[in-house]
């Protein structure tokens, strides 16, 4: 068992005892795991944030886990032990989704489901890999069924799922809208193959769609909002057009009105990337090639917009929260 110099064993790790603000972020020091059979342990060197993760935290998430836990659920880094039945070697970078855990030095994570880190990205970059590249392109293709010369429209289009579905939608010849809060992060989208851009502190998302396709709406949107953003996202659909529901970062569900979806002819198609993996891992798991090659080539890339010391976490949290992020949010052991 890999252990410090001194001979410690422990490690630092960020706990949550209770549901609660970003305060309830605690760094502790807690027993390095020990991987079980199928399992890996990784030397965690980029842990990637997710507003799941925030969700998690204030006890806002369907099914997530109880105080006290350690958050996190993807990792980039170095296998240092391998449990029983696995064909990966120490010493081997790879990339992760966990079933928590993640903020932490080290991290167990289910040999299956380990990924080389495409080319040649960083660990901050791996990092912001799974969660987010697989939930764009799932939303886009497998589950939102988008073809060339499409129309697709991306909410937060600077955030980490936003950065990588704008990349994804372009390169597969869709006519990309996306919505951000400022400026800046709609130049940033602009800057990865966003065509229309809508700042939707200034202007009515649902208005300005419409001008641009002359009343007819958009094919395909992608909506991790929730709540009125849902709601108001039919609106912006075009007949027969079809809505990927991926998150709620406004605290609540949207509730689509039936009547919408009946006399358009519209669909509303429900997404949790782990439950998908579960039930359907074939599916979820098929865009992993097409991925590797797009950013290891650096055809496309993961967006890092901050990183903080794992210490930070707290911090981190609140920078997402006061929706001061573009791109991906990585916290450094």
């Amino acid at each position: 068992m890999p252990e410090y110099a001194d001979g410690d064993t422990t490690m630092q790790a960020i706990e949550i005892t209770e549901f609660g603000d970003a305060d309830t972020l605690a760094v502790t020091d807690a027993e390095q795991p020990e991987p079980r059979e199928g399992q890996v342990r990784i030397e965690v060197k980029a842990a990637g944030i997710n507003f799941a993760d925030i969700m998690q935290r204030r006890g806002h998430y369907q099914g997530g886990p109880e105080p006290p836990y350690t958050p996190g659920m993807e990792v980039a880094g170095v296998i240092d032990a391998v449990g029983d039945g696995v064909g990966r070697e120490v010493g081997e970078e790879v990339v992760s989704l966990v079933n928590g855990g993640g903020y932490a030095e080290y991290a167990v994570a289910d040999a299956r489901g380990l990924l080389d880190i495409p080319g040649q990205m960083s660990f901050e970059e791996a990092a912001g890999f799974p969660v987010q590249w697989l939930t764009a392109h799932n939303s886009l293709h497998e589950w939102g069924g988008l073809e060339e010369g499409e129309t697709v429209l991306i909410h937060a289009a600077a955030g980490g799922v936003g950065s990588a579905a704008v990349q994804l939608a372009d390169e597969a010849g869709a006519e990309v809208f996306g919505t951000a809060s400022t400026p800046e992060k709609l130049s940033m989208a602009e800057d990865l193959g966003m065509d229309h851009a809508i700042q939707y502190t200034e202007e009515d998302f649902v208005d300005r769609v419409n001008e641009l396709t002359d009343g007819e709406g958009v094919d395909l949107v992608l909506d991790g909002i929730g709540g009125e953003t849902s709601d108001e996202s039919l609106a912006a659909l075009t007949d027969f057009g079809r809505m990927v529901s991926y998150g709620a970062a406004a605290g609540e569900p949207g509730r689509p009105n039936t009547a919408d979806l009946l006399f358009g002819n519209k669909t509303v198609i429900g997404y949790h990337l782990g439950k998908a993996i579960e039930q359907q891992p074939m599916k979820v798991m098929g865009a992993v090639p097409e991925l590797t090659q797009l950013l290891g080539d650096g055809t496309l890339g993961v967006q890092i917009g901050h990183t903080f010391d794992l210490t930070e976490a707290a911090d981190a949290h609140r920078f997402i929260e006061d929706r001061n992020s573009s791109g991906k949010v990585v916290l450094r052991p």
